[in-house]
Parts: C-alpha cells; structure tokens; sequence
C-alpha cells in the first residue's frame, strides 16, 4: 500500500511539473502552428537561472528567483521569435530546424557556463520538512508543486477566458484567417503567446529544480513528454494540456517502477493510439 500511495503523490508532482512546461508549449503550438523544440531548452535554463541566483544573492529565495527566472526566459523566447522564427514565417520546416538549433546552443551555453555537474536547488526552509499523508512521510514541497500547477491553471484559465488577449489567442487558435480578417494583431500575438509560454517553462524549471536539479539533458529528459502531452490533451487546449500532464505523470512514473525496461512503450502507446484513433487530442477540436 505504501507504494502505490508515495507513487501516485510523485506521479501528481511530476504531472505538476509537466503542466508548467506543457501549457505554454501547447498555446504555442496551438496559435503559431510551430512545434518549439527549444521549450525543454528554456525549462532547463530556467533551472539554471534559479540556481545561480539562490547561489549568488543570499536574501534570495525560490519564488523569487522563479519569478527573475520566468522573465528572463520570457525575454529570450521574445527576441528568439521576434529576430529569428518571425523571419521565417510561412516555412514551418525551418522555424522547427531552427529551434531544434537553438536548444543544443542553449544547451552547449549552459554546459559551458554551469558545467557538467547537477546544480541541487534547496527546497524552501519552511517546505524542506515532510508531511504526514495516510499514516506516511512525503515531502511538502512536492504538494507544493502540485498546488502551484493547479494555481497557474486558474491563472491562465482566467486570462484566456475573461480578458482580451485571451479572446484573441482562442480566436487566433480557433481560426488564424478569421482572426487575422476581423483585426487581430497577430504579430503582437505570436510575441506575447511566445514570451508567455517560455516564462511558465522558465519559471517552472526553477520550481522543478528541488525535485530534479539542474543538470545537463534535463532539455532533452523533459521535452518528450511535454510533446506526448500536447499530443494526448490536444493542440492549444488548456485543459487537455492540464489533465494529459497528470495522466502522462501516472504513467511514468508507475510505469519507470513496475516495467523499468517498458517504460517508454508504456510511455509512447497512448500517444500512438491517441494519434491513429483520435489525432485532434482528447480535448482538441477538428480543424476545418
């Protein structure tokens, strides 16, 4: 029983941890039409980020430094999109090459600068100590991590519902000729869509780092499952990208503990079934 109960806590964590970085991967795609290869490259940078500044500022703590985190990333996703991928609109192939390069030189600038040692993030004083659930230690922090997650959901849902930008990005993914007919400034939106999904990731790096660290290949560890959730909650829904996380965390994380040498085919099949029987997602519309 206890290990099912600590497994299914870490699953919800993990799940946690992959909405932050799913979320804006998935408006991003949804809106621009563009799988952004270098999303894993801003979650790990963001972990670095947050590292150094807990390193270097001693009155620094973890939300503050997600916070830099996120906007620093946030400014490297906006002059990417804006100096590079806006040169290449229209050529869906060479935005996905580029961005593919850009995450090994965000990689490579990492190494270079961080080394090739894991940088351990401290869990907050206050979190570090565990929590009692159904008679068994778990570490607070972790439900922390879940919180956040369920809070930047309200957050976003919030913003995509009930304010104008958030009018725009549903109009731009729901229909990208009509919004453009009707007015929308969809340069702009590409900009502030971009920026806003690389500062979640960025952000979401840092609260990820206590669990994780930061280490060199946390790009290339997380990036997949954040492509097999977009997949399986479908492009540009908030919801599927909410709910694909937490079922993709109950499937790695159960499946790496029970079928270690399985646990990228258990991983993997959903999404094979999702793309042959259901490729809009479980929550993605039909394209017209």
């Amino acid at each position: 029983m206890q290990f099912w109960i600590i497994q299914g806590l870490n699953s919800l964590a993990l799940g946690g941890l992959l909405f932050l970085l799913a979320s804006g991967f998935s408006l991003i795609f949804g809106l621009m039409r563009l799988a952004n290869l270098t999303h894993g490259a801003f979650f790990m940078l963001g972990a670095y980020l947050g590292a150094n500044v807990l390193r270097s500022y001693e009155g620094a703590n973890l939300w503050l430094a997600a916070l830099l985190a996120g906007l620093a990333v946030a400014a490297a996703g906006g002059i990417l999109e804006r100096l590079v991928l806006r040169q290449l609109a229209g050529n869906s192939l060479g935005q996905v090459l580029v961005t593919l390069g850009v995450s090994f030189i965000i990689a490579d600038a990492c190494l270079m600068m961080w080394g090739g040692d894991p940088i351990p993030v401290p869990t907050p004083p206050g979190l570090s100590r565990p929590i009692l659930l159904f008679g068994f230690a778990f570490p607070t922090y972790r439900l922390v991590v879940v919180v956040a997650a369920v809070v930047a959901a309200l957050g976003l849902y919030l913003m995509l519902e009930r304010t104008r930008l958030g009018a725009m990005i549903r109009a731009g993914v729901d229909d990208m000729q009509m919004a453009r007919a009707v007015g929308i400034p969809v340069s702009r939106l590409f900009t502030a869509v971009f920026c806003l999904g690389a500062g979640i990731a960025g952000a979401g790096g840092v609260l990820g780092g206590p669990i994780l660290s930061a280490y060199p290949g946390l790009d290339a560890d997380m990036l997949p499952l954040a492509l097999i959730v977009v997949i399986l909650g479908g492009v540009g829904s908030l919801l599927g990208a909410f709910v694909g996380s937490f079922i993709i965390g109950l499937i790695y994380t159960f499946g790496t503990a029970l079928f270690p040498d399985l646990a990228y085919v258990i991983l993997f099949l959903p999404m094979i079934v999702v793309i042959a029987y259901r490729p809009q997602g479980l929550f993605g519309r039909i394209s017209a």
